[in-house]
């Protein structure tokens, strides 16, 4: 993926099919998956983040172009000054270049959507959907804690080391109910906090610490 600085307050991706088919996303659903969408797009947001220093404050203004061999995306910034926002959009000089705007992109990115990002556990759950979040330690300690305080049965389970934190992936089937998993994920964040990062992005760039029934191996290793 290419990330290009336009100005203090935007930014421009390019990113082929190919590269969001190797982050684990099908072309066609993140057009018609919102929660995939999502995550796609918090992906690059993060990762603009980590090489432009691009921060994610107020309402954005978003323009979405589907090329033959992928996207290019522009985000801008807006400015909150006396409850009115301002927005200073790069125009093209070409009406040929102009980048038309996709309004079911433009509202699956709007402010409500990144909030729900956090939430999306209370909501995603259905006889056939598989549930799974991410959490984040930053001490090593609660990690270990938390796995002798809980019991990841019939749950997948990873670990992670990624820019300074821990991560631990879950991953329910429907061997638990509904309020089950949400019981489970209430003990977890006791000793952690949900992350927005998507474990594709994790998986990619962190180091794994172990891939298989990790909270069993981190139990069995530390007292």
């Amino acid at each position: 993926m290419e990330i290009e600085r336009i100005n203090e307050s935007t930014v421009k991706f390019y990113i082929t099919y190919k590269d969001i088919e190797d982050r684990g996303f099908d072309r066609d659903e993140i057009w018609y998956n919102r929660e995939r969408g999502e995550e796609l797009f918090f992906e690059m947001i993060h990762e603009a983040h980590d090489r432009e220093n691009f921060e994610i404050e107020g309402p954005l203004w978003i323009q979405v172009q589907a090329l033959d061999n992928g996207m290019e995306i522009v985000v801008t910034r807006g400015q909150i000054t006396d409850g009115n926002v301002k927005l200073e959009i790069p125009v093209s000089q070409s009406k040929e270049d102009d980048i038309p705007v996709d309004d079911n992109i433009v509202d699956m990115l709007d402010e409500q959507f990144r909030s729900s990002q956090k939430s999306r556990h209370a909501h995603a759950h259905s006889d056939s959907e598989e549930l799974e979040i991410v959490i984040s330690f930053s001490d090593l300690e609660d990690l270990i804690t938390l796995s002798h305080a809980f019991t990841a049965d019939n749950v997948q389970n990873e670990i992670y080391y990624f820019e300074g934190k821990y991560y631990l992936y879950l991953m329910f089937d429907n061997h638990y109910t509904e309020d089950e998993q949400d019981d489970m994920i209430s003990r977890v964040l006791e000793f952690g906090e949900e992350s927005d990062m998507s474990i594709f992005r994790i998986r990619e760039y962190g180091k794994t610490i172990v891939a298989k029934d990790a909270l069993s191996v981190i139990k069995e290793n530390f007292s």
